[in-house]
């Protein structure tokens, strides 16, 4: 019990200290509206879409239910979230050292290995389990 509140204490004193660092900045309005567009980002769109696809890998049947899909999901959905400022960004910047990769191409090659991933991992559990039928 005393874990708890030792935890409770702590995550207090960093919200204080948080709520201190952003009034100590000369605009803290543009930070609080920064975080208050992602807590509206999250609840409004991204917790839906999860729960979403959630439902549907769960209507999709066993093989979607595993952890394995899951993980790959919340892999996917993390590197996208990582990714949307550069994906997003209007044209070019001024300075092409500021982001000198081409981060359409390499999401897209992420996200193609972790389908590709998962899928072998799925195909490899049916040739398994296939070969422990027949033994």
């Amino acid at each position: 019990m005393n874990g708890r509140y030792l935890t409770g204490a702590l995550g207090l004193l960093a919200a204080a200290w948080g709520g201190w660092l952003l009034l100590s900045r000369p605009e803290p309005w543009r930070i609080a509206v920064w975080l208050g567009g992602a807590v509206v980002v999250h609840d409004g769109f991204v917790a839906p879409l999860v729960l979403a696809i959630g439902a549907l890998a769960a209507a999709a049947g066993p093989r979607l239910r595993g952890g394995i899909p899951r993980a790959a999901l919340i892999v996917a959905g993390s590197l996208t979230v990582i990714a949307l400022p550069p994906l997003l960004r209007p044209g070019g910047v001024a300075n092409p050292t500021v982001l000198p990769l081409d981060y359409a191409r390499n999401w897209l090659l992420a996200m193609a290995a972790i389908a590709l991933l998962t899928l072998a991992h799925a195909g490899a559990r049916v040739v398994l389990r296939r070969l422990s039928r027949r033994a």
